[in-house]
């Protein structure tokens, strides 16, 4: 079980990483982090296709990133 978590939770965070980088840029650096960055909060841009799917993988990943992080501080000694 010990190496069963662990290799999981290897598995989901070299998934996530690859999936946030295959993502575009959604805001124009600092300033857009500042001044724009509620627009892309609130839902003003819809994502579509791809962008869509990717967006979707990311949360699925980050989710199962984080029920295998909880899973295996609680399991492994």
């Amino acid at each position: 079980m010990d190496i069963f978590l662990k290799v999981m939770l290897l598995i989901f965070s070299v998934g996530l990483i690859a999936v946030v980088l295959l993502q575009k840029g959604k805001s124009a650096g600092l300033s857009g982090a500042i001044s724009g960055g509620a627009e892309h909060l609130f839902g003003k841009t819809k994502a579509r296709g791809m962008e869509l799917v990717l967006q979707r993988v990311t949360v699925g990943l980050a989710a199962g990133f984080f029920i295998m992080a909880i899973l295996a501080a609680v399991f492994i000694d």
